[in-house]
């Protein structure tokens, strides 16, 4: 149906058989996302040996570029067209089956983000949040996530590219699935937080616990994907692993001593960094 369901992460995991049809039949299957740089979001479906020739599909809707923050704010969505030009102009798209994404719906949305949130996403606008004002404060929507003209069809955009790359992987249809728009990693359940609305890769990953026993989540933006990590921190099923730069900086979380809780206890992997690390420092 392409609907989330809420899976049970409650449970360890069982020994079992990947279901991803005609594809995979390893004893265990892995499904790996990355979050890279401001935007973006790679899945990447794994077995013990890779497959030469492998499928790529990339999500681009050019309608994202005209979603606008506000006058002076860091986070600019036209970046996504700036990047697809360049995929373009390198000639990356011929190896690419590029895709425009569907929404997600709210029910897709609610699958992890409280029905209230979302409902308020839907509802706030700069005309009436004045009117608001209780919800705007309760889900801290204000200055660094303003609620700007069309914010909640934003957020079912970049969140439909991630849940349909998802699926793609969960049907064996790409082994690579590109949504260079997602990545919003600060987001909570019930909480706007670090530009981010929705959690796509939290959906993401949850449509990808419905075929694959784990998930493997690495992000290497320069910020820690707090979002990402509170969201399964006390299951075994997904595994997070963050680098990012630690101190007095946003968000403040991310510490090496911060490794999960009760079954998902050492499945939260913290990489924190300073200031003035190069390229040799990192890969040591």
């Amino acid at each position: 149906s392409g609907e989330l369901q809420r899976p049970d992460l409650s449970n360890r995991l069982r020994p079992g058989r990947c279901r991803t049809p005609a594809r995979c039949r390893q004893p265990l299957s892995l499904c790996a996302v990355v979050r890279v740089g401001g935007h973006g979001v790679v899945c990447q479906h794994r077995r013990v040996t890779m497959p030469s020739g492998q499928r790529v599909c990339y999500y681009f809707d050019a309608d994202l570029g005209n979603y606008y923050y506000g006058p002076g704010h860091p986070m600019k969505p036209h970046r996504v067209r700036m990047t697809n030009s360049l995929v373009l102009h390198y000639g990356m798209h011929k190896d690419m089956e590029v895709l425009r994404p569907p929404l997600a719906s709210a029910e897709q949305l609610k699958a992890f983000h409280a029905d209230d949130y979302i409902d308020f996403l839907r509802s706030v606008n700069p005309e009436n949040q004045a009117e608001l004002v209780q919800g705007v404060r309760r889900f801290n929507v204000g200055e660094d996530c303003p609620a700007f003209e069309g914010l909640f069809d934003y957020c079912r955009r970049y969140t439909g590219g991630s849940l349909a790359g998802a699926m793609r992987l969960n049907h064996g249809l790409s082994d690579i699935a590109i949504n260079w728009a997602g990545g919003l990693h600060h987001a909570k359940k019930s909480e706007a937080s670090g530009f981010c609305y929705t959690n796509d890769i939290v959906l993401a990953i949850l449509e990808l616990l419905k075929f694959h026993h784990r998930v493997l989540y690495i992000d290497i933006d320069i910020h820690h994907g707090d979002g990402v990590e509170e969201a399964f921190y006390s299951t075994d099923r997904v595994m997070t692993v963050s680098f990012h730069k630690y101190g007095d900086f946003f968000p403040g979380t991310g510490d090496m001593k911060d490794i999960g809780h009760g079954p998902g206890r050492n499945y939260s992997l913290n990489v924190p960094l300073k200031d003035g690390m190069g390229d040799e420092g990192y890969k040591q």
